[in-house]
């Protein structure tokens, strides 16, 4: 396992990571790690339970909040390149103790979120196996280990390769649901849907009565949706022309997260239909792409899609997999935690030591919860949870790293933005804690808690651990000038 080094033994002798991403493996990290398809899959019925039938509006506005959360890691990728991401860019702009808090908080996230994939492998393949009569009650555990291999595999390729394989997993996902997406528009324009539901535009009508504050908490769960955005950035060192490709992937993923997840909202709210009716039905569907596909194209499209959400989560589960590698290693290469976690295989370039040990620790995580008999759709969640809270920390303090960056520039204006950001972050934390959660979700604040103390208690009392991070920030820059 792991552990803060507190010695300056030295490094051990390593190759370094290597430049193979252009503009479109950049891109394809940020959005499959966001995973748009499996998005789709679980996160559309809050907000149309709270907005009915405007419930795409939420996506919408959560597309701008999140532009303006991400302008600052835009402003700081574009300044520096590193493969520990926030560790690296906020280290940069507001020195080592600030780096080292963010890059903690996002190893939080990292080194759950590829578990949480491998247990939506589980969920969506147990409802796969069921709805196609292959097998009526099978175990979640060896579908998530199959989830584990899969990622796992994947993940240890070549980073050219293994980008590749993430393409291949959310294409083909993404075009499953564009063929639901279709089929149902089709139907709607043709005046044959089920119920006589037809085209128009309540979708951005907000139902009367409508309050601010329930927009807001909407825009929430919109606004989870596009968590992993910030994925490329841990691949400044792989890519080429890193300060000019992790901004624009950056802002290509959020712009197609908020493009495709308006349509599909909108298609599957015109799908259930704008009336009371299918406003109920849709904000009381446990699927609500199955049962569009059910309804609009038979079982056999609600069992593929049932299928495509798998194969999202494999490539979700891959591209977290591999930021918490990356971060592992780059905190590992600075000898902030066990230095051999800091070394890349030779033969492909990938931080094998550093992978393995998220794969170890995901595997520990995910057997702790089968043996306590833990349902996989709990195990996605409570999972989800933890790590999205950390995400959320990382976003207000990166943002108010940006904000102390950009007063020492030529347009000193820019520092409303993160600070706006901050506020939108800010926001969508506080409705995760406040109303309290029902148990055991109430306990996850303290867990989140817990670890960010942790990571601040060693940044304030491990003996030399500042300086080595100021040493291993300095050491990046150098190589970069």
């Amino acid at each position: 396992m792991a552990t803060i080094s507190i010695t300056s033994a030295a490094r051990p002798a390593r190759s370094g990571l290597r430049r193979q991403l252009h503009l479109f493996g950049t891109v394809a990290v940020s959005i499959g790690v966001m995973a748009p398809t499996l998005a789709m899959s679980v996160t559309g019925v809050e907000p149309a339970r709270l907005l009915g039938r405007a419930a795409p509006l939420a996506f919408l506005f959560a597309g701008v909040g999140v532009g303006l959360v991400a302008y600052g890691f835009v402003r700081l990728s574009g300044e520096f390149a590193h493969a520990g991401s926030v560790y690296g860019f906020v280290g940069h702009a507001f020195g080592p103790r600030a780096g080292f808090f963010c890059g903690w908080a996002l190893l939080g996230t990292y080194l759950v979120f590829p578990a949480v994939s491998m247990s939506g492998v589980a969920v969506f393949g147990e409802a796969f196996l069921k709805s196609t009569g292959i097998a009526s009650d099978f175990p979640w555990y060896p579908l998530a280990l199959f989830g584990w291999a899969v990622i796992g595999l994947a993940a240890s390729r070549e980073v050219r390769k293994a980008i590749s394989a993430l393409v291949v997993f959310e294409v083909v996902a993404f075009a499953l649901i564009l063929v639901l997406m279709a089929a149902i528009a089709v139907s709607l324009i043709g005046g044959d849907a089920p119920r006589g539901q037809d085209l128009n535009t309540d979708i951005v009508k907000l139902p009367p009565g409508t309050s601010l504050s329930t927009i807001g908490l909407a825009a929430v769960f919109g606004f989870l949706s596009y968590a992993g955005f910030e994925s490329a950035g841990s691949f400044g060192e792989e890519a080429h022309q890193p300060r000019r490709t992790v901004p624009y992937s950056l802002w290509a993923a959020i712009a197609f997260g908020g493009v495709f997840y308006f349509v599909c909202m909108s298609i599957q709210t015109l799908g259930f239909g704008t009336d009371a009716a299918g406003v109920k039905a849709f904000a009381s569907s446990g699927a609500p792409l199955g049962d569009l596909a059910h309804t609009y194209m038979g079982q056999g499209m609600a069992d593929a899609l049932n299928f495509a959400a798998v194969i999202s989560s494999f490539g979700a589960g891959m591209g977290c997999a591999a930021v918490g590698a990356r971060m592992l290693y780059a905190l590992g290469r600075d000898r902030v935690l066990a230095g051999d976690l800091g070394t890349v295989r030779r033969s492909n370039g990938t931080p094998g030591i550093a992978l393995a040990f998220v794969l170890a620790l995901d595997l520990a995580g995910l057997t702790i919860f089968a043996i306590a008999g833990t349902p996989p759709l709990k195990v996605f969640f409570y999972l989800a949870t933890f790590g999205t809270l950390n995400l959320l920390v990382m976003y207000i303090a990166t943002n108010l790293a940006a904000a102390r960056f950009l007063t020492r520039g030529p347009r000193p204006w820019e520092v409303a933005i993160p600070l706006v950001g901050i506020a939108v972050a800010g926001y969508v934390l506080y409705h995760n804690i406040y109303p309290v959660p029902d148990p055991p979700f109430d306990l996850f604040p303290y867990l989140v808690g817990a670890w960010l103390a942790l990571g601040t208690l060693a940044i304030l009392f491990v003996p030399g651990l500042r300086d080595r991070v100021a040493r291993g920030l300095a050491a990046a820059e150098s190589a970069q000038t």
